[in-house]
């Protein structure tokens, strides 16, 4: 009996076993299916959202491109006017009357102390239209204004002639019937001019150009330090149209020019009251000549007159300046030359005068220098000699503007 109750429990519990198996794989297996669809629906959002993602970088890049189209077209509309504004410009450039070329201006180009250009720029182009010029001198601009047009250069042959090439290489300008006019001052010959004097020149020689000595390795007794190089003619001296500056100096000649008290005694006294040296200031006629080099004394003034005679100038040499023979090549390249006029006023000579020697004028270490942005050289007379030049310059301005030149 107890062995068939035994029996019965075992095949019992046997059932119950194998009955208990389908019931777990079954939630197992509702379990796996419901992990699958929660990843399903978690791939599918994934995707939702990544598709979205796209579509709004897809957007926000036609839209960048769209901008950077819109960018790029307005960037060639631009170019486009430029272009049209240049082609213009050349097609109908500004025709030039007068081309006025002072050097250098003390400070602002109105209102305050007056260097080369301050009364011209004034008179003329004040208020006018500036242009920038490429290959210019930095920062200067070219002032226009009813047909005269004016431009400070800089010092020195190679600024202003750069200067010169520059304008009249710009297309935006018409030069074909243009007269240029060089002003400015200078250093005047002694036994010639005076301090205060204003010149037509008639003829520009380069300085520089041939061969120098030391004077102290001459060994003859030549004050003149210099030899002709025929090699260097074509650039060395212009003569400039004779007709022309014939023109300038009868229409100015007369004009009444002025100098001061003090000036007048510097003179004096630095030449012994010479007659030649305490006249009135006066319109002159003569040859200038063009060096880089800011030089003075007697060899170099020896050297000036050699230079006028051997190269058969018109007229004597009357001044030394640092770009006139410079503005001469290059408008002689540019056939131009026959309409060349220059104006000149002297603020000082070309020798050392009252005591001043090399040290004292020009080394500021020296003792008891005399160096200055007010050089005691010119005395007082740099602004009435630059009132002076425009006096005359005027005149000339003028009348080219009014047709009675």
């Amino acid at each position: 009996m107890k062995m068939r109750n035994l029996l019965a429990m075992s095949l019992l519990t046997a059932v119950v076993a194998t009955a208990a198996v389908p019931v777990f794989a079954e939630e197992e297996t509702e379990a796996t299916e419901t992990v699958a669809e929660t990843e399903e629906a978690t791939t599918e959002a994934t995707e939702a959202v990544t598709e979205e993602t796209t579509t709004e970088a897809v957007t926000e890049e036609t839209t960048t491109e769209a901008a950077e189209a819109e960018s790029e077209e307005a960037a060639t509309e631009e170019a486009t006017t430029e272009v049209a504004a240049e082609e213009a410009d050349a097609a109908d450039p500004i025709s030039i009357k007068v081309l006025i070329l002072p050097k250098f201006e003390n400070g602002e180009m109105t209102g305050d102390f007056p260097g080369e250009a301050q009364y011209y720029y004034d008179a003329y182009v004040k208020d006018g239209d500036e242009y920038d010029i490429t290959g210019g001198f930095e920062g200067n601009k070219l002032y226009v204004k009813d047909g005269v047009a004016l431009y400070v250069t800089g010092m020195g042959k190679v600024n202003s002639a750069m200067s010169l090439q520059a304008i009249l290489s710009d297309s935006r300008f018409d030069f074909s019937d243009a007269y240029v006019f060089s002003t400015g001052c200078a250093g005047s010959a002694i036994e010639y001019g005076v301090m205060g004097d204003v010149y037509v020149i008639t003829a520009t020689v380069d300085y520089d150009l041939g061969h120098h000595a030391d004077p102290r390795e001459l060994t003859d007794e030549s004050d003149a330090t210099w030899y002709h190089d025929d090699s260097y003619d074509s650039a060395s001296y212009k003569i400039l149209n004779q007709d022309l500056c014939n023109k300038v100096y009868d229409l100015v000649k007369d004009v009444k020019i002025e100098t001061t008290d003090n000036t007048r005694a510097y003179m004096a006294a630095a030449f012994d009251n010479a007659e030649w040296a305490t006249r009135d200031p006066e319109v002159l006629k003569g040859t200038t000549v063009t060096s880089d080099n800011y030089w003075k004394g007697e060899h170099g003034h020896e050297t000036a007159l050699l230079m006028t005679e051997t190269y058969s100038c018109p007229d004597p040499y009357a001044l030394t300046e640092m770009e006139d023979n410079a503005l001469a090549v290059v408008l002689d390249r540019f056939g131009m030359l026959d309409r060349y006029i220059i104006i000149r006023d002297s603020v000082n000579t070309d020798v050392f005068m009252n005591g001043a020697t090399p040290e004292s004028l020009w080394d500021p270490n020296f003792e008891d220098s005399l160096d200055s942005e007010s050089s005691v050289e010119s005395a007082d007379i740099f602004a009435t000699a630059m009132e002076n030049n425009y006096k005359v310059g005027s005149v000339v301005v003028d009348a080219i503007l009014d047709g009675t030149f």
